[in-house]
């Protein structure tokens, strides 16, 4: 190829692409032609753009038989006929051949020379030799294992130039990244364990072997030697560093002057401050979202995840390994890991001893272990199959995952297949690659090897034994294997004295266990001694009961832990919820949250760009970030979603009509109610982005995304088809949408609840409630629940299917015996919120004095503090109906809160902490009827001398609905007041009866139980008279509802009946607790005293909520 135009003959110009140079330059080639030089002719050259120079080929002039001969001074080209005659010649003075590949002549340096003539060659690796040692060392990168057998930093590492050919795809996997920026300063630190960086990452979404979801990493300035210990909880981290920094002192009498970390409260906190203070350590924090300001722990996290995730990916284990695989990766870059400023590995700068690595193995490898516990015949195999999982931290042998007994051993008798790789792999049990099979249910550790199921308490005797003992399976406990093997090995294995221990997959028991046992840590060395006695329980479960399966039961069942197991990059979310999107657009996992959004848009063609017409005006748009948590309070997913700025839109001109129909709470637990009674399993689906569903009919502009502008076109915008999140349209274009789906495939619209959804099919039934974007659904035949799955998905995308666990933040726990409704987890939060955790449990929510009143010398407080209390304490009511009254109570004093008003709510947080899981029974198998209980406290309000009217409804047994609200009147008589509670109870017991008719429910004549016989005679006889003339007209329907036979009065006395615990007046610790405990178990409790009937609530209050 030449340059020169004009040294070309016959030129014809042609595109032939373009040529590449080493500064990353191209040059395009522009036509080709003949060369004529002396006697030759060379065709086919071509002319490249910006060629400053003629170029040969050395290897076409060989492909045309013509020999090239290079001297000092010049390179002559002979010709064909030569050969023949230099042959000989060239064969007794050849001292060194190149061999052809492809276009070039290389030269092999691990061949013998030709010659006996002195030459100075390198060995090296073979490219499988250079890959084994790769995989060896944790994926390390080529150059650092370059320099490791170059410079002799290491025992046991062949001198050889190890030259990688090619990618490692596992690399690739785990360590793909953005580009680098500036990288950081030096250390200045001048002797090990001057300063120690640590931080904490987790919780990883899928537990380690022993439960485990939290990483703590040190890293030493000085050395760079890590430690690593892995957490059940974040509160372990203080207990973790003091161990550690006691630990490091005592063994290297050095003392620890300084740690950094970031602000969160695992290290920032009273336990840690304390010990560094009497320990005279320096503490030091990175200012708030500055994690470069952590930049040494922040990088050593980086590379331990993506070495770990490295190994998985090469290694084909699941997920549930990553503690072993983070544990392994930090003992081989401590021993492997060259530090910058002392040319020495981070081993040999701490310990002055340069490490031996030549026990190194690939993890994930299968490897034989010697069976040296179990008896077995003579003829029987010796061996257990298994994986390599790491190395023993304090004894002299090899960690591997034994696939009979699935635990963990450490034992010296292990055999490796070195040279095999992960397509290689012996095909392993499903059970151990299913993430449902380190499922387990609680079991006593004990001293010695158990292989009987472990038994629980009493309380346990009403579950399904006999489903539990036919999935679930225990192990033998964990041993480790010490015994001595050949002298060789032995000493290919050294003693750490200082490195984290990995956990030996203990267990989680519930309290009531857990109070009797002593505590099982096994994360650090200094607990490693107690770790022999742990029982590993890791069942498996691959059959599914037929009741929990949704779909075709002759297809393969696939659950959510399954598909996250393989999920390589789903391991670790961020934890941090950006307020602003350039601080999102730092982030890879929000980055892919923004793209999925977006590619959603793209899908359902929400919007077109184009410029903005004249007289148009655009909607700004902005980037709401959240973290789905599920229901242990584990990140999930993190959420990225576009939402219009609908605060700027004008009525009349981009919106109309924006009114959407949402449930009421009474409206599901009616539901639940229904749907138990007739022994209906209740399913709940959530639609992905359903907003982008909903059609609107005016002519919307929005501004392109933030962060995700058109390259060609910034300055368009994106006209709306669909409705977008934060419109004001959008919620109702959504349900007009879905509600127009389902109306137009046979389903009918409730009479009164337009939520509700209707399908009957002969006497079957098919009921759906939604709100917004989630919905409940449940059929009296399961087939059709299938159906409408199907439905439905044919339709929208469903992002999850499953039976109802959560719906508006209740918490509901289906079984065959009845349904419980709860808000445990928000009570946490609640108590969390406030600052309540430690506060002092009291028995009731109110006391019965000195009551609460308006203290007008009183200290003022905070409104906005007091009435998020009130808001709180109001969405809590929705299964608490025990703290109605309290609640109700305190929310007079919104306006102008006291010291002492906030003191009686903080005594509902303080009833709140003692009795965190209390709910709603709803049992099973009732009959279908609906009950009313109505009652008031005459003259209960000190400062108004107003009453307050107390209702509730029963359906099937179950409270579906309760009340308390005072009254807008002072009456003269307790009549009076009874009269205008039972008109309140009315009108919500004619809201239930409308709803159960479109349940099939036609039975209308409503039992409503008073505890007046003057306010019942007042409603059956219409008498106006001077004792009810001044009550208001309005009250008085209840009058038509009895003529027209929708309620039936009758007179009950309170010791008898349940409107004694009408939440409308308060009661003594005693008769409060009873009664609570009547509320929930109304229509279910045999006869019994208070006190069995408090043993019968916590026990089946334990059944119900235990995991």
């Amino acid at each position: 190829m030449t340059g020169c135009r004009s040294i070309l003959n016959d030129f014809i110009p042609n595109n032939g692409g373009s040529v590449s140079f080493g500064n990353n330059a191209k040059g395009w080639i522009v036509g080709s032609g003949s060369v004529s030089r002396e006697n030759l002719i060379f065709k086919d050259v071509s002319l490249v753009e910006n060629l400053k120079f003629n170029l040969l080929s050395v290897s076409q002039l060989a492909d045309k038989n013509f020999n090239s001969f290079f001297t000092k001074d010049s390179c002559k080209i002979l010709s064909p006929e030569i050969n023949s005659k230099i042959k000989i010649l060239i064969d007794q003075h050849t001292l060194l051949t190149a061999r052809r590949r492809g276009n070039v002549y290389v030269v092999d340096m691990t061949t013998d020379s030709q010659t006996s003539s002195p030459t100075c060659l390198i060995a090296k690796a073979s490219s499988s030799e250079t890959t084994l040692w790769h995989r060896r060392l944790s994926h390390l990168n080529h150059q650092t294992l370059h320099k490791l057998s170059t410079l002799s930093l290491v025992r046991g590492l062949p001198s050889k130039e190890f030259h990688f050919e090619g990618q490692c795809e596992s690399c690739l996997k785990g360590k793909q990244h953005k580009t680098s920026h500036k990288s950081i300063e030096e250390s200045k630190t001048t002797n090990c364990l001057n300063l120690l960086h640590m931080d904490l990452f987790g919780p990883v979404k899928v537990a380690s072997l022993a439960r485990k979801r939290y990483c703590l990493v040190v890293v030493d300035d000085y050395s760079r030697f890590c430690w690593t210990f892995f957490l059940f909880r974040k509160d372990e981290t203080s207990d973790k560093i003091i161990a550690l920094i006691t630990h490091l002192e005592r063994q290297f009498s050095l003392p620890v002057k300084m740690i950094r970390s970031d602000n969160g409260t695992e290290f920032k906190n009273q336990v840690l401050d304390k010990f560094c203070i009497s320990k005279g350590i320096l503490r030091q924090y990175s200012a708030p979202r500055t994690p470069a300001q952590n930049g040494v722990v922040e990088r050593k996290n980086r590379t331990l995840i993506e070495a770990a995730r490295t190994m998985l990916a090469d290694s084909g284990l699941p997920l549930s390994f990553w503690a072993e695989a983070v544990n392994t990766a930090c003992y081989v870059l401590n021993r492997v890991h060259i530090v910058k400023r002392h040319n020495k590995t981070a081993y040999e700068v701490l310990y002055k001893i340069k490490p031996l690595i030549s026990f190194f193995n690939v993890f994930g490898c299968p490897c034989f272990i010697l069976n040296t516990k179990d008896s077995w015949s003579k003829f029987a195999a010796k061996v257990d199959s298994g994986y390599f999982v790491g190395y023993s931290q304090t004894s002299k042998a090899y960690r591997a995952f034994n696939l009979r007994t699935k635990i963990i051993v450490e034992s010296i008798d292990v055999k490796f297949n070195k040279l095999a790789s992960s397509s290689s792999f012996p095909s392993a049990p499903d059970d151990l690659f299913d993430l449902e099979s380190f499922s387990f249910i609680p079991s006593i550790p004990s001293s010695s090897p158990s292989t009987e199921p472990c038994q629980t308490s009493e309380d346990l005797s009403s579950i399904e034994e006999d489903s539990v003992s036919k999935f679930f399976t225990s192990f033998p406990s964990h041993q480790i294997n010490s015994q001595e093997a050949n002298s060789q090995n032995q000493d290919d294995i050294p003693s750490t004295p200082l490195s984290p221990v990995l956990d030996n997959a203990s267990i989680d028991v519930p309290d009531h266990i857990l109070n009797s046992l002593s505590p099982i840590e096994n994360s650090s060395s200094s607990d490693a001694a107690s770790s022999n006695n742990c029982l590993d329980i890791i069942p498996f479960n691959k059959n599914h009961p037929l009741e929990q399966i949704l779909g075709d039961l002759s297809k393969g069942v696939q659950t959510r832990s399954q598909i996250s197991n393989f999920c390589l990059h789903a391991a670790f979310l961020s934890q941090i919820e950006p307020s602003k999107y350039q601080e999102a657009l730092k982030d890879n996992n929000w980055i892919e949250a923004m793209q999925d959004e977006l590619l959603q848009f793209k899908r359902q063609n929400v919007w077109t760009l184009c410029p903005l017409p004249d007289g148009k005006y655009s909607i700004g748009t902005r980037w709401v970030f959240r973290n789905k948590i599920d229901d242990r309070g584990i990140i999930i997913k993190n959420k990225a979603r576009l939402v219009v700025q609908g605060y700027c839109q004008e009525e009349g001109i981009d919106y109309d009509e924006t009114f959407a129909p949402v449930a009421r709470l009474e409206a599901i637990r009616l539901f639940l109610a229904f749907a138990i009674s007739h022994n209906i399993k209740v399913y709940q689906m959530d639609i992905k982005s359903a907003f982008l569903y909903g059609t609107i009919k005016e002519e919307v502009y929005v501004c392109q995304p933030p962060g995700f502008d058109d390259v060609h076109h910034p300055d368009w915008v994106y006209k709306l088809d669909k409705a977008l999140y934060g419109l004001k349209q959008a919620p109702r274009a959504w349900y007009d949408t879905l509600s127009r789906f389902l109306l137009s495939n046979n389903f009918s619209r409730g009479t009164i609840d337009k939520t509700l959804f209707i399908k009957r099919v002969d006497k079957e039934l098919l009921l759906v409630q939604i709100y917004v974007d989630d919905i409940s659904f449940g059929s009296t035949k399961q087939s059709m629940c299938e159906q409408f799955s199907k439905l439905m998905s044919s339709k929208f995308e469903m992002s999850a299917l499953s039976e109802l666990k959560t719906f508006l933040g209740l918490q509901v726990k289906q079984t065959p015996h009845g349904t419980f409704i709860h808000q445990s987890k928000y009570v946490k939060d609640l108590l969390n919120k406030f600052d309540m955790n430690d506060c002092k449990i009291i028995s009731t929510p109110m006391a019965t004095s000195p009551g609460i009143c308006p203290d007008d010398n009183g200290e003022p407080v905070d409104q906005t503090l007091y009435r998020c209390m009130i808001g709180s304490l109001m969405y809590l009511t929705a299964s608490r109906p025990d703290i109605m009254y309290a609640t109700c109570v305190c929310a007079r004093y919104q306006s102008a809160p006291k010291q002492s008003h906030l003191s009686f709510v903080k005594r509902i947080l303080r009833y709140l902490k003692g009795t965190p899981v209390l709910g709603i029974w709803y049992p099973a198998n009732q009959i279908c009827k609906l009950v009313g209980f109505t009652d008031s406290d005459y003259a209960g309000c000190s400062l108004t001398r107003k009453s307050t009217s107390g209702g509730c409804q029963l359906f099937a047994g179950c409270l579906v609905s309760w009340q308390s609200k005072k009254q807008t009147s002072v009456l003269n008589s307790t009549a009076e007041a009874e009269y205008i509670a039972a008109a309140h109870c009315t009108v919500q017991i004619l809201w239930l009866q409308y709803q159960l008719l479109d349940f099939g429910i036609t039975e209308l004549k409503t039992p409503l139980l008073i505890d007046s016989e003057a306010a019942k005679n007042i409603i059956k006889n219409p008498v106006y008279h001077s004792k009810t003339k001044h009550i208001e007209i309005r009250h008085h329907f209840i009058r038509d509802c009895f003529e027209k036979g929708l309620i039936v009065p009758e007179h009950k006395l309170l010791r008898k009946t349940l409107s004694e615990d009408k939440p409308q007046k308060t009661l003594s610790e005693e008769n409060f607790c009873f009664r609570r405990i009547k509320v929930i178990y109304f229509g279910r409790l045999p006869k019994t005293s208070a006190s069995e009937e408090k043993q019968y609530f916590r026990r089946h209050m334990f059944l119900l909520m235990k995991e």
